[in-house]
């Protein structure tokens, strides 16, 4: 396609967009079991009125927009709260999870460096952990390490302490990890990192704005925040369970001094100081004012509400899946995220058949398994997804493909 010679009316444009956009995945329908978290439309409406107000400014300078680093501050200081961060915490807002977990690998890369004369940086990760740290070791020059799962589908506790060298720059755990839900052992993992001096930190991208809250209902949610000791960096989606639209995260710090190994400054070309919390540059506005808007719009008590929705859906998905006899979850997730698979019938192929009925399912290997992650919104078709599964489980036919993939 070339540049129109001439442009488009903009009721055209629309009517193109719309007809376009009939090809996308129906998240609003409750189709959808990843990528989007809707909270329903009294949220919604919070976040057009935030991204409409501030869809032109540019977070890059926060002098010339006080606004957005007040706003910016405040998510971050609400996120600390929420992740039991001591006094002296503190962090920045980034474009997403990858983002937040490439800062926290730099944090980790460049304090080994400094006090620990590291120059051969190794990260160690669980098998299960996103790929972000792998794109991260990429980027930044490390080299990583998996450790593999333990029966239970949480890293091996052994297995990590055996892959510690002195040039181990960080260890990583999940709360919880993307795959199968499960939250890594985070006081063992970060009890091995502080016994030497490593930086460690808790990937809570999906877990952050939701496992606080699922504590709140009493849920017996194992320790993963600032709690437990040795823990110091945690990422965090506003944009998961926060509710926010893409792309908001935040990258928390136990002790704020460890910022500057984060932050980039730059003097030395005619333009004066140049400084960046992270990757970007030119930063959108909208994110962050939306993740302040929603925060203070639903408060700990709209947090809690929508925890409990989301917590009594898996319930009823848990049930209605274990009362399949041919399906079992994998693991025992303690929170939205569920994996389930089977000794009995191809799962792959289940998945096709309810690709067919129009619902959008991750499919995983290494065990095979369909992955669903709960969002408010689907307490309305949780029991046509059931219904719809009893019948791709009892009727489907050969797998049409194996590989794994984002729904």
């Amino acid at each position: 396609m070339k540049l129109p010679a001439r442009g488009t009316p903009l009721v055209e444009l629309r009517a193109k967009m719309a007809e376009r956009k009939q090809q996308d995945a129906d998240w609003r329908g409750g189709r959808t079991w990843s990528l989007i978290y809707p909270a329903g439309e009294a949220v919604d409406e919070v976040l057009r009125a935030a991204n409409e107000l501030y869809v032109f400014e540019n977070a890059l300078n926060p002098f010339r927009f006080p606004s957005l680093r007040q706003m910016e501050g405040e998510v971050v200081e609400m996120t600390l709260g929420l992740l039991s961060a001591p006094e002296n915490a503190g962090g920045t807002m980034t474009s997403g999870g990858t983002e937040s977990i490439l800062m926290a690998v730099k944090t980790a890369r460049e304090r080994a460096r400094v006090e620990r004369g590291v120059t051969a940086p190794e990260m160690i990760v669980p098998r299960s952990a996103h790929p972000a740290f792998a794109k991260a070791a990429h980027y930044l020059g490390l080299e990583l390490k998996q450790a593999p799962l333990a029966s239970d589908l949480r890293v091996d506790v052994a297995a990590v302490r055996e892959l510690v060298t002195q040039n181990t720059a960080l260890i990583v755990g999940s709360a919880p990890n993307y795959p199968h839900g499960m939250i890594d052992p985070i006081p063992d993992l970060a009890a091995i990192a502080a016994e030497r001096g490593i930086s460690f930190h808790t990937d809570a991208c999906v877990g952050g704005f939701l496992l606080p809250f699922l504590e709140r209902l009493g849920e017996p949610i194992p320790a993963f925040d600032f709690r437990v000791e040795g823990v110091t960096t945690i990422s965090a989606d506003v944009h998961k369970y926060g509710y926010a639209t893409k792309g908001a995260s935040v990258i928390s710090h136990r002790d704020r001094s460890t910022l500057t190994h984060q932050i980039f400054l730059y003097d030395q070309w005619p333009g004066g100081l140049y400084g960046s919390p992270a990757l970007a540059g030119a930063r959108p506005a909208a994110p962050i004012a939306a993740a302040w808007a929603v925060m203070n719009f639903l408060g700990e008590e709209g947090y809690v509400a929508l925890a409990r929705r989301v917590r009594d859906t898996v319930r009823v998905l848990r049930t209605g899946i274990e009362s399949i006899p041919e399906l079992h979850l994998w693991g025992n997730p303690p929170a939205s995220l569920l994996a389930f698979g089977s000794e009995k019938v191809d799962i792959l192929a289940v998945g096709d058949v309810m690709d067919d009925r129009g619902w959008h399912l991750d499919r995983q290997t290494g065990p095979d398994a369909l992955h669903m992650m709960v969002s408010p919104e689907h307490d309305r078709i949780a029991d046509a997804f059931l219904a719809d599964l009893r019948e791709a489980v009892a009727h489907h036919g050969p797998r049409r493909g194996g590989a794994a993939r984002y729904s």
